[in-house]
């Protein structure tokens, strides 16, 4: 999972690095469009499509892993799990060595305890 997670916050990273780009170029254009490459915007748009499927995969991977993604920044990931009858999430987030956290369904981040449960 931390691999996964791993190049899952990078793109999510250069994603907005290339949304901000593209956005900075739409202004330039917007205006006189004067010194602009011409195929700057047209470069900017596969950077950020390219980033945007790559946090696609990367999310799809996790889901085939059985985690929710919660924060694509963090790398906050959540687990569905049993906590007697009550379901809760185990919750890992990227740069913990372990799943040692969870919470109810609707306590999200905030709401973490330390397991067990």
């Amino acid at each position: 999972m931390r691999p996964l997670v791993e190049r899952l916050v990078e793109h999510r990273r250069l994603l907005a690095a290339a949304l901000e780009r593209r956005q900075a170029l739409g202004t330039i254009v917007g205006g006189n469009g004067g010194g602009l490459r011409p195929q700057a915007l047209g470069e900017a748009q596969v950077a950020t499509e390219a980033e945007a499927a790559g946090v696609a995969r990367c999310v799809e991977g996790v889901h085939e892993l059985g985690g929710q993604v919660k924060d694509l920044d963090q790398g906050l990931v959540d687990f569905p799990a049993l906590r007697g009858d009550e379901e809760v999430l185990l919750c890992w987030r990227l740069g913990e060595d372990e799943i040692r956290y969870w919470h109810g369904l609707e306590e999200g981040f905030a709401g973490r305890r330390e397991l067990p449960f």
